[in-house]
């Protein structure tokens, strides 16, 4: 699962959201470093559709205009469950290989700087 889907599914979990929501939820949760543009959002939500992991919670008229929330499926939320634990298992992974390089450091060294990996 690429980085902006796993995002957009993790911004629709807690509760049905309209896409400038997703966009802004997107932008906190990554801390900036992914920026939806609304086309490309609106191509996500239509894929994530197709794929039976979202659907249209609701529609809202806003000042003429037509507000669209989404929501995560049974088969989304089974799908980010999978993917969270798939990360987090690669993140352990990577934790341990790193506490094992740095074991052989003598008296602290770099071996301090990772010491918070965990």
């Amino acid at each position: 699962m690429q980085e902006p889907t796993f995002l957009i599914l993790t911004a629709l979990a807690a509760e049905p959201t309209h896409g400038y929501g997703v966009i802004r939820a997107v932008q906190e949760l990554s801390q900036g470093e992914v920026v939806l543009r609304p086309g490309t959002l609106y191509g996500a939500f239509d894929r994530l559709t197709e794929q039976g992991l979202i659907v249209v919670d609701r529609e809202e008229a806003v000042d003429g205009r037509l507000r669209r929330y989404y929501r995560l499926t049974e088969a989304g939320t089974a799908a980010l469950t999978a993917q969270v634990q798939r990360l987090r298992r690669n993140a352990d992974a990577a934790a341990s290989r790193l506490r094992l390089a740095f074991d052989g450091v003598a008296f602290g060294g770099a071996g301090a700087a990772v010491g918070g990996v965990a």
